[in-house]
């Protein structure tokens, strides 16, 4: 090929430099891509539910001084706050689970080191959302009903 062909030169024929860190390849497929697309989807969403939450607690009524166990337990008997705050949950706890996914794809050498690290981190995430939804959902505020706590009249 002469300087003043005008044939594109081949790209396999380059020299790639290989690097020490692993990356997350063609292989992955879509994957990155919607992960990619959720953290910009879920942090919109999750501001607009944070600072919701934030408002109907602390702005509207008495402010931090109204916020104590009657307080949620009235909160929590409308469905429509059990839904709220387990959205929030849900999308807080994805969000940053795939944060640090990203964090550990980019940062450790080792694919035992990854995978160890992943899986702390899957196990962890599933056990908050899985509590967090038995709370949000099982959430008694009539633990006895003489207690002057009581929000239910049993």
């Amino acid at each position: 090929m002469t300087a003043t062909s005008s044939e594109t030169p081949r790209v396999d024929a380059v020299p790639v430099k290989h690097s020490r860190y692993r990356r997350v390849g063609a292989s992955r497929g879509n994957f990155e891509l919607w992960s990619w697309v959720f953290m910009r989807g879920s942090g919109i969403l999750l501001l607009v539910l944070v600072f919701g939450h934030l408002f109907v607690n602390l702005m509207l009524g008495e402010g931090i001084h109204a916020v104590d166990f009657a307080f949620v337990g009235q909160k929590w008997s409308s469905p429509f706050w059990q839904v709220w705050d387990l959205l929030m949950l849900w999308l807080a706890e994805l969000h940053g689970v795939n944060g640090v996914r990203t964090v550990i794809n980019d940062y450790t050498e080792k694919n035992s080191t990854r995978w160890v690290l992943k899986a702390l981190l899957f196990t962890s995430a599933l056990l908050v959302m899985v509590l967090g939804t038995l709370v949000i959902f099982t959430f008694d505020p009539c633990i006895d009903p003489s207690s002057t706590l009581s929000v239910c009249s049993r």
